[in-house]
């Protein structure tokens, strides 16, 4: 009896040992169920994000990208937190659209899809000039005539734009333009003896020069990573010729009989063929792209050269070669929304002096031209979009302002 006495306090402690143990595994069961509930609830609330996302991707026209799955990494000593979803991997989609500021600034047009864009352009420009004609025997008194201009320009131009992908990295595009023009020149001979302004009015309209570029997409580029994108073009001469057109030379000639006067009619076209090797590059970083480039156009030059004045006669000038332009652009482009964007971006071109007979003509010099661009977009559908691009002029022999409206629609 006294061994039992003895021995009964030691099983008795143990089996109250046993009851908090027992009690512990009961409440991580219980956790462990509530975290399976939770896990369970996060793995639908991803599948939900998963399925709005492909919603997205193809109202974008967006590839979809791989469904992450859900992994779990079994162990003896029972159920662990369970991985949901993989690491993002780098994004390799496309850049996304801005608006167009230059020549197709955006990514390629993607194989065997075919995109026409008719196109509305207006420019507006104003210069001044005085021109004194005749010679000087001492300071301030000149022996001829003092002509002072103010030149209005208006131009109009419609075009279609017609691209197609040949692959993923390859397009071509033609262009087709229709200018129309009208200048208004205010004058008043002081040597005459004119107490007003004279007016003088002329217009031309014809189809412009047409345009074939093809472009290449150099590399894959990516979210933090640019795009860069050769291109070529070539500019042909189907526009109205400016040695084409007439002088008049009864109403506007200054006394001087060389040719000298206002055209009666408003050439269409430069009268000279060009081809222009560029490249762009274009840099995504959500929310914005970061775009930019350069361009290099040589004239071709034109042998026997003749100009019509006196009503139609014809006096040679001989060899002509208008000289090189120098462009580079940048900008940057932000996505309003899944339809907008907004870009803006600055576009600079030095044209170099013209050259007659391999000589410099005499008062040609480098004209530089720098304008300020801003552009919106807005995509209708996966199909069609609207670009609206405002230019200003920063520089005088610019175009003071320029408006361009783009309906690019998809095949």
């Amino acid at each position: 009896m006294a061994c039992t006495v003895c021995v009964m306090p030691v099983v008795g402690s143990q089996a109250q040992e046993a009851a908090p143990g027992t009690a512990s595994q009961a409440e991580l069961r219980q956790r462990l169920e509530e975290q399976a509930h939770e896990i369970q609830r996060l793995k639908q609330a991803v599948a939900e994000q998963e399925a709005r996302q492909s919603e997205l991707q193809r109202a974008l026209g967006v590839p979809a990208s791989p469904t992450p799955t859900s992994t779990a990494t079994p162990s003896p000593s029972g159920p662990r937190p369970i991985q949901v979803g993989a690491p993002p991997e780098p994004d390799a989609r496309p850049a996304p659209p801005v608006a167009t500021l230059f020549e197709q600034p955006g990514i390629l047009t993607p194989r065997k899809q075919l995109v026409l864009e008719p196109a509305l352009q207006y420019a507006y420009s104003s210069s001044n000039r005085v021109a004194l004609v005749g010679y000087t025997i001492i300071p301030a008194l000149l022996i001829g005539l003092v002509d002072v201009r103010e030149v209005k320009r208006n131009t109009l131009t419609g075009s279609l734009t017609a691209r197609y992908g040949l692959s993923n990295r390859v397009e071509v595009e033609a262009k087709v333009p229709y200018v129309y023009r009208n200048d208004s020149t205010i004058s008043r001979e002081y040597g005459l003896g004119s107490a007003s302004d004279r007016v003088f009015e002329t217009r031309g309209k014809d189809l412009g020069d047409i345009e074939v570029a093809a472009r290449y997409q150099l590399n894959d580029g990516g979210a933090d990573r640019p795009y860069f994108i050769g291109a070529l073009r070539f500019k042909s001469r189907t526009g109205k010729d400016p040695f084409e057109v007439v002088t008049d030379c009864i109403t506007r000639c200054v006394d001087i009989a060389s040719g000298t006067g206002l055209p009666q009619d408003l050439p269409t076209g430069s009268g000279f063929y060009s081809l222009q090797p560029s490249l762009t590059w274009l840099l995504p970083t959500d929310p914005a792209v970061f775009f930019g480039g350069f361009s290099y156009t040589h004239n071709f030059k034109r042998n026997n050269v003749s100009r019509r004045v006196l009503n139609g006669e014809k006096e040679f000038i001989g060899t002509v070669e208008p000289g090189g332009i120098v462009g580079l652009n940048f900008g940057m482009g932000l996505a309003l929304n899944e339809r907008a964007s907004f870009s803006m971006g600055v576009e600079l071109n030095s044209v170099g002096r013209t050259r007659q007979n391999s000589e410099v003509v005499r008062g040609s010099v480098r004209t530089q031209l720098s304008s300020l661009l801003m552009g919106y977009s807005y995509r209708y559908s996966e199909k069609t979009s609207f670009n609206l691009t405002v230019g200003a002029g920063l520089t005088r022999d610019t175009p003071d302002l320029s408006l361009t409206i783009r309906f690019p629609y998809s095949f």
